[in-house]
């Protein structure tokens, strides 16, 4: 499969989402969904790499899956309000790339 970048998972979601009469979720809705996501990621990396395996009759998970809607609810929520999640993204890395440049152990380049 060819990689897709940001703004091509945006225009798709939104061509998916512009379908339906409802159109996006209220930001409201999409954080409490974003949230519920959050929670069966967790719920599925605590059974993976915790100490609390899944019952014998509870249907396996994914933490791909899991992530890959949280990364769904993410692209409604920044089209819902306009965001270019690539500037987003951009802006993020400066801030990270100057704000923490000496924060953490850089490992050798020899």
């Amino acid at each position: 499969m060819d990689e897709k970048s940001l703004a091509e998972m945006q225009r798709e979601v939104d061509k998916y989402i512009s379908q339906f009469k409802e159109g996006y979720f209220s930001p409201l809705a999409l954080i409490a969904r974003m949230s519920e996501e959050l929670g069966e990621l967790a719920r599925e990396v605590n059974h993976t790499y915790g100490e609390k395996p899944k019952k014998l009759d509870e249907p396996e998970g994914s933490i791909e899956l899991e992530l890959g809607d949280i990364l769904f609810i993410t692209i409604c929520f920044a089209n819902s309000l306009g965001i270019d999640l690539t500037e987003a993204h951009d802006k993020v890395m400066l801030k990270f790339s100057t704000r923490d440049a000496d924060r953490w152990t850089k490992k050798d380049t020899e």
